[in-house]
């Protein structure tokens, strides 16, 4: 039980960091800081102690992008391969990105959520191989990485593009980008490999 409440409130604080109006320097300090001492981290327990913080592209403007939602209807069901099995998404949309097309999921589940996985040109060699997330609300990443504007205009902020928690470390299981959400284009933006 004390596991599912440290888990809550792990989720709540990242919550907290996304929803809070700071500056990108300051929500990339406050995120390293969670990662360092909480004991949901998906940093390996062993290494929090010397954690040094995580590694960012520097701040990027071009990466920030105000988009048009295009209505696609479409569903994806990935195999976890761990204990949440298979999970299931419909798709709210297609984002037309400087980069290329990406198709915004929604999880298909109790209270559901918007989730947008990105797999680009520098994953495998500067980003982690499987892609990195620019949301995904379940886990209380809101508003930053995408943010509806009127009608069906989102801005797009690929400097908050993060790494999935099996990035950290191989105990997590993790869906990836599906081929709708590769793109060809490195987005130089957010989050780099972690190295121990």
């Amino acid at each position: 039980m004390t596991e599912a409440l440290e888990l809550a409130d792990f989720r709540a604080a990242v919550a907290r960091i996304y929803l809070e109006d700071t500056d990108l320097a300051s929500f990339r300090k406050r995120r390293d800081s969670l990662f360092a001492s909480h004991p949901q981290s998906p940093i390996p327990a062993e290494a929090r102690p010397d954690f040094p913080g995580l590694r960012y592209f520097p701040p990027n403007d071009a990466a920030v992008v105000e988009v048009r939602l295009r209505p696609s209807p479409g569903s994806l069901d990935v195999d976890t391969g761990g204990p949440d099995g298979v999970i299931h998404y419909t798709r709210a949309g297609i984002l037309e990105t400087p980069y290329g097309e990406l198709s915004l999921w929604w999880i298909a589940a109790y209270g559901g959520g918007l989730f947008l996985p990105v797999r680009d040109a520098t994953c495998g060699e500067t980003t982690y191989g499987g892609g990195r997330y620019l949301t995904d609300t379940v886990k209380g990443t809101h508003g930053r990485g995408l943010h509806r504007l009127a009608g069906d205009r989102v801005r797009l902020d690929f400097n908050y593009l993060y790494n999935p928690s099996c990035a950290y470390d191989p105990q997590w299981s993790c869906p990836l980008a599906p081929p709708s959400n590769r793109v060809p284009t490195p987005i130089e933006a957010g989050e780099l490999t972690y190295h121990p």
